[in-house]
């Protein structure tokens, strides 16, 4: 049976490097992000961080909490019956009872930390999607006030803790998938 990792954290904290390093070695990757921005696309507003905040309140107030598991379901029980798959960007806790509900212990969380200066000096130089200084505040304080994000990373069943370099990063998650391959 495969393993379905959601990777867990705060804007900037790096958790696109975990899921493109596990999508490098064969996990399939389902991005909860891109349904804000496909959404977005759709209704044909223009991608900021207001209109992106609105849509991810918008939407989970029209169909709750764990709206982004539950609209990617499809996609998710697809790519399991193949083998593992990584979920890019798990926001809430009850995002996380729907995976727990589907899938059960096949659910790992990994938590990405990283300072919370740190992470939003990489925001604001982010490529496409860059926040300044007040806008990364914002966007976290909404993310755990409004979206039970701080929920899931408290829960997370592993830590990569990102203030060094790249190779300091990789070698932990390799320790973490070693650990995970062992259970």
């Amino acid at each position: 049976m495969g393993k379905i990792i959601a990777i867990v954290g705060m804007c900037g904290a790096g958790k696109s490097v975990a899921s493109e390093y596990l999508e490098k070695i064969g996990y399939k990757k389902v991005y909860f992000g891109g349904i804000t921005y496909d959404k977005l696309k759709e209704e044909g507003i223009e991608r900021t961080p207001e209109t992106e905040k609105k849509m991810r309140e918008g939407l989970r107030k029209e169909y709750g909490m764990g709206c982004y598991a539950i609209l990617s379901l499809p996609k998710i029980k697809e790519y399991y019956k193949d083998g593992n798959v990584v979920i890019d960007d798990l926001y809430s806790w009850s995002e996380y009872k729907v995976l727990t509900e589907e899938f059960g212990n096949n659910v790992i969380l990994i938590g990405v930390i990283a300072d919370k200066e740190l992470r939003y000096s990489r925001i604001a130089i982010r490529p496409g999607r860059s926040y300044n200084r007040e806008e990364a505040i914002d966007r976290d304080l909404s993310e755990l006030e409004n979206l039970e994000k701080g929920l899931p990373i408290a829960y997370a069943d592993y830590y990569i803790f990102n203030n060094g370099t790249i190779e300091e990063y990789e070698s932990r998650l390799k320790e973490i998938l070693k650990q995970i391959e062992g259970e």
